[in-house]
């Protein structure tokens, strides 16, 4: 008897070879060959793109064109799987769903009104706070200007739609505001302490099957190159808490926070995506890229409750050569 293929499309692929070798190593599980299809700006200097069975040219993601050449190529190639792996996609292919769907492709992205809060930090954190979840005081920039002497200096100051560490900053005081930015900005206090991220895995009905923490030992360009999974039930809490909140959030999200000695447990970031550090949660047992794959295939997820704590994660840079 053949054994059944799937084809997954990694968009935006970039850098991200080990988030496809995850799926790759979640198909063996499930008896199921995985074609692993990328796309990028510049497939032929993506390392994930190289590494594909399949690659092919986009747009930039936040143009008009981005959603129907997907669309196009989904068809055409029979794709059963989309995975984004960047923010500034995740809006265009939530309002796309649908779209998808008819052609035969699962996208996996959480509803609009999920994007639109995680994508949103200043309304992030309102929603947060309003849920009891522990997050650090945040106002727009324009307001801290207006009443400096209200706050507790340094802070720290970041764009309300950033991602992947661009535009942040610290502010040792009123004077290092700058008069006019580029985007909207805001300002929290700014935390110390051990940073974690907690990958989580909701299921196509919003229920969370999983969250694994782990201490962000080292980050390069807001990503963890050196990590360490550790069970902490007050972070597994607060994920809790956040899958209930966030209307409609599905699959793999990832979250940021800080351990403060003064403040405590402080969350301050929110991706609705496969984060960067997720394989090493995938290697400590947390099977998210196999329980998506299951949905794809219309079979039952399986609890990853089991996974390993103490495992620790450290990448090195590889190499891809052409001619």
């Amino acid at each position: 008897m053949s054994v059944p293929m799937l084809r997954v499309l990694f968009t935006s692929a970039g850098r991200r070879v080990e988030l496809t070798r995850c799926f790759r190593r979640a198909g063996k599980v499930l008896d199921v060959d995985i074609e692993v299809h990328a796309c990028d700006l510049t497939p032929h200097l993506s390392a994930a793109c190289l590494d594909a069975d399949v690659s092919f040219a986009v747009p930039r993601c936040t143009t008009p064109d981005y959603v129907p050449r997907l669309l196009e190529y989904c068809r055409a190639n029979g794709i059963d799987l989309l995975v984004p792996t960047i923010d500034t996609e995740l809006e265009a292919l939530a309002a796309s769903r649908e779209d998808f769907a008819a052609a035969g492709t699962l996208v996996h992205v959480s509803a609009p009104e999920t994007i639109a809060i995680v994508r949103d930090k200043a309304r992030t954190t309102e929603v947060l706070e309003r849920a009891g979840v522990p997050v650090p005081r945040t106002a727009p920039i324009e307001a801290v200007r207006a009443a400096p002497d209200e706050w507790s200096w340094p802070l720290f100051a970041k764009p309300v739609g950033g991602s992947a560490s661009r535009g942040i900053g610290v502010l040792e005081g009123p004077g290092d505001i700058c008069a006019l930015y580029d985007e909207p900005m805001l300002v929290q206090d700014l935390l110390e302490g051990p940073e974690y991220t907690i990958n989580m895995y909701l299921d196509g009905e919003g229920h969370m099957l999983c969250a694994i923490p782990h201490e962000r030992l080292s980050v390069r360009a807001g990503e963890v190159e050196k990590g360490r999974t550790l069970r902490d039930s007050r972070m597994i809490e607060i994920a809790e808490a956040i899958a209930r909140t966030l209307p409609g959030a599905q699959g793999a999200l990832c979250f940021q926070l800080i351990d403060d000695p003064c403040h405590g447990l402080r969350v301050f970031e929110i991706n609705a995506r496969f984060g960067g550090g997720y394989p090493l949660a995938d290697h400590a047992g947390g099977r998210f890229a196999e329980n998506l794959l299951r949905r794809v295939l219309g079979r039952a997820p399986v609890d990853p409750s089991d996974w390993r704590a103490g495992v620790t994660m450290v990448r090195y840079d590889a190499a891809h050569f052409l001619g």
